[in-house]
Parts: structure tokens; sequence; C-alpha cells
């Protein structure tokens, strides 16, 4: 080791931070991604894949900027780089033997023996490259080497072997993402093969990756009435027990047009987290649905993966709203508060944008009906599912042991001590369980069945504080006679 006298200095690098983690609000995300720059790419069709960070998706699916083209990329930087939150599942429609077309002859200038194809979604293997009359054609990795760049798009490096030229004809298919419909999205179960695609892959997720499905979207589609509707199918009883939460976009220029395209529509479910308008974050445009979605994941993460606190409210780092023209669209909060009494969650500026609405799609303050607490309470409803799905994963190794007092005493004690400690830390009002024996006749017990009744009491959002001021004349005449 060297003798040192002095001063020195040492640089660490930058540490970035990672994203939180929360089991309780893992996200299924279904759109497209630029799987042209990953190796087996069709091997990324209709897979179903865990991810934790910015690095693995790109890894996965590859990443490109232009989110109205490939979705899954959006759901990535709002995830992994703004709000830094984690796990996600992402499922990718966009096929690339399916979804592509084909551009031939097209003339590429070629400066010191290098081109750039200014264009994203290259396949390519399917890649052709010949001179600049279209005559002869190159041999790869023998005239020339092609790659993406950090943009990617294609590089292509002429070899020394061929004399120095201006240009160069080349042909090739791309990734063409309009061509992917909402049938794809959809998708369903082939019984030729036992197959399933698109939002029929929900019920693979818990058995294949050991994760309960949350919250589903498909920022860029769940717009579409028919999507929607087989959004919130999927969203109940997954596997035949787990319920989770549906975080939609509605369509509209106007706070006027997207209610009326709600009501049109009949995104009216107690599942379902309707969105209006869009998020933009410095120059990129982002369905509202993939914010609304991670912000509740971020509130999840931040409270121990509780989903007691609704995300209305909480800051998010977005520039500003935009309708579907990319038209800047102003919100205060009482224009904000007339879609949220049709069950809309939006934004407003206060001190800097906030997630604003607290019901679900279900809700419309115009009707009658009292909505029950319990199904209008984005946190209620949220916390209902997941109060339900873990007790099913808590006691699942319960099912098929004898009917016996030990057995019914375990699970009375374990979710009575619970719901006690949930209570205490104030997450819930009070929770208890019981077994009751007018609710397990004796027929019952020989066939298999117990049945427990669990009364819980959740902790509705203060939507509204009220502080009624009154001018006291007799507080302004002590002031002034000091008192006397």
């Amino acid at each position: 080791m060297p003798y040192n006298h002095g001063i020195s200095i040492l640089e660490n690098p930058t540490s970035i931070e990672q994203p939180v983690e929360t089991l309780s609000a893992v996200q299924v995300v279904f759109g497209t991604a630029p799987v042209n720059l990953v190796a087996d790419s069709t091997s990324k069709v209709d897979k179903p894949i865990l991810l934790r960070s910015l690095e693995e998706a790109k890894q996965h699916f590859g990443y490109s900027n232009d989110f109205k083209k490939f979705t899954l990329c959006e759901a990535m930087f709002v995830n992994f780089e703004v709000l830094k939150v984690s796990p996600l599942v992402f499922v990718n429609v966009l096929d690339p033997k399916v979804h592509k077309k084909n551009v031939p002859d097209s003339s590429i200038t070629i400066t010191n023996k290098t081109g750039v194809i200014n264009k994203e979604g290259i396949i390519l293997d399917s890649l052709v490259v010949k001179d600049s009359t279209g005559v002869t054609t190159y041999v790869k990795n023998t005239d020339y080497i092609a790659g993406f760049n950090d943009d990617g798009k294609v590089v292509i490096s002429i070899l020394s072997i061929i004399p120095d030229i201006n240009s160069v004809k080349v042909d090739f298919d791309h990734l063409d993402p309009a061509l992917v419909t909402s049938s794809e999205i959809i998708g369903g179960y082939d019984a030729t093969d036992n197959s399933y695609s698109g939002l029929e892959l929900t019920k693979t997720i818990f058995p294949t990756l050991n994760v309960v499905p949350n919250i589903l979207l498909a920022p860029g589609f769940s717009h579409m009435p028919e999507v929607a509707a087989v959004l919130v199918a999927k969203s109940y009883k997954i596997n035949g027990c787990f319920n989770a939460t549906n975080v939609l976009d509605l369509s509209g220029k106007t706070k006027e047009e997207a209610l009326t395209f709600k009501e049109d529509n009949h995104f009216v479910d107690k599942s379902s987290i309707p969105c209006w308008p869009r998020a933009k974050i410095g120059k990129k445009v982002l369905n509202y649905s993939t914010v609304v979605a991670s912000a509740y994941a971020r509130r999840n993460a931040d409270d121990d993966g509780i989903s007691y606190r609704s995300a209305s409210n909480m800051k998010v780092p977005i520039s500003c709203m935009v309708n579907e023209e990319g038209k800047e669209v102003f919100l205060d909060q009482v224009e904000a508060n007339v879609l949220n009494a049709k069950g809309v969650v939006t934004a407003i500026n206060m001190r800097g944008w906030r997630i604003w609405g607290n019901n679900t799609a279900m809700f419309d303050a115009d009707l009658p009906i009292i909505a029950d607490p319990k199904d209008r309470f984005i946190p209620v409803r949220r916390m209902f599912d997941w109060w339900g799905n873990s007790f099913i994963q808590n006691f699942f190794d319960s099912l098929d042991g004898p009917i016996s007092y030990r057995l019914i005493e375990s699970i009375v004690d374990s979710e009575n001590i619970r719901s006690n400690g949930f209570q205490a830390s104030g997450v819930i009002a009070g929770a208890k369980i019981e077994f009751r024996t007018i609710d397990n006749p004796i027929n019952n017990i020989l066939s298999g069945k117990i049945q427990f009744i669990q009364k819980v009491g959740f902790f509705t959002p203060a939507e509204e504080i009220v502080n009624v001021l009154e001018f006291d004349p007799t507080i302004l005449e002590a002031s002034l006679t000091g008192g006397e």
C-alpha cells in the first residue's frame, strides 16, 4: 500500500432510488411492447412476466418512448421511473409474426460507412441490404453488420471489404402496433393446444408466478367498451377465489363528453376506477389509468401493503392534464367534483397536481339510491378485496383438514388477533369473526362445509371537511374595551 500524506478525494457512483415493493397491489398490465429489440421475441407474446425494475423490463420487452405505439413502456416509465413501485406483471400481445408491415427499397444515406434507418420497430432478421441500384444484395456479417442504437433505430455499418459508398437500399419488416385490436387484448382460450391469450391469462398468474393479481389495466385499450367489459369480468373470482380492481380510461375531449361516454358504455361496475383526462409528464402524454393504478400501488407500498388509504389527494409529479387531442385541460376543484360525483377519478392542481376522487364507477350522486359504502368508496372496496384475498391465502392450508373445534378455534383466534393488531395500529376501526351454530347445521358439517361470519369496520375517506365560521361581536367588543 502506498504511503499517503495529504488530502485526497474519492467518488461513489450516484445512488439511484430503487422501486419499493408491495405484493398487495400487484398491477397486471396488458398491452404492446417493442419486442423486436430483444432476443427470442416470439416467446414474449401472451406470456405474463413478473418484473421488478426497468432494467428487467428492458431485457424482456425492450423500451421505447413512443408510448402511443408501445403501451407497456408507459407503465414501465410511470412505475419504475416516476412513482418507483414494483413488482408488476406485463403481458405483451403484439406478435412480431403477425402485427408487422413490410417497407421495400428504402434509400439510406451512408456517411463514413455508417447509416441509420430512422424508424422504430424494425425486425432485424428481416433486414435486407442492397447496393444503391438495388441489384446487389449484401451479406450480413461479411459486407455489413447491423444492430440497434439506444433509440431503437437500426444502425448499418459497412465493412471494409466494400469500397466507399454513399447510399444503400434496404428492405425490412417492422412492428405495426396499429394492427393490434381489442380482440388481441381480450384474448381467449384455445382448447386445441390448451393455451391462453390476452386478458384470459389473468387466471394463470397466481398459479405460475405466485402473486395475486390486484389491479388490472390495459392503457391505450381500456377505453374500448368491449375491453373494459372483459376487464371487469376478469376482476371477479380469479382462480375461483380472488378479487381485483380494474382501472379504466374514458374517451372524450371535454368532461361532458367523458361523462356521456361513461354512461352510454355502462362503465358502472364497483370494481372499476374510470379515469379522465390524460396526464402529461414533460413531453410524455400518458393514459391517466396508468398514473392512478401506480399511485394506488405506491400508496399500498407506503402503508406496509395494506389498502386502507385512498390515493385521492396524493401528489403526483405530472406537468398538466390534456385531452385525447393533446389540448391542455383546466379543472378546478368545482369542475373536478362534477366528475367525482359520477364516479370518475381526475386530477387537480392544488399546490401541486393531485389524484382527485374516491368513488368507484358505480357511484352516481344524482341517483336517489344510497350507495353501499363498501361498493362506493375505492379504499373500502379495495380493503374488502384485500381482506378477502388475505384470508384465502392465510388459511388455505386448513382446507381438507378434519372439522374439529381445534380447526375452528385456530381460525377464529388467528383472525381476531390479526384484527386487533390492525385496529390498534389505526388501520381499521375494528373486526371480529365468529363461528355460529345457526350458520352451521349438522347437514352442512356432514357435507364438509363450515361457515364463519366476520364483521369488519373499514375507515371511509374524509371526503368533506367543513368548518363553520361565525362572527362573534362579543369577541370584538371585549377586544376594544380591554375586557372590562
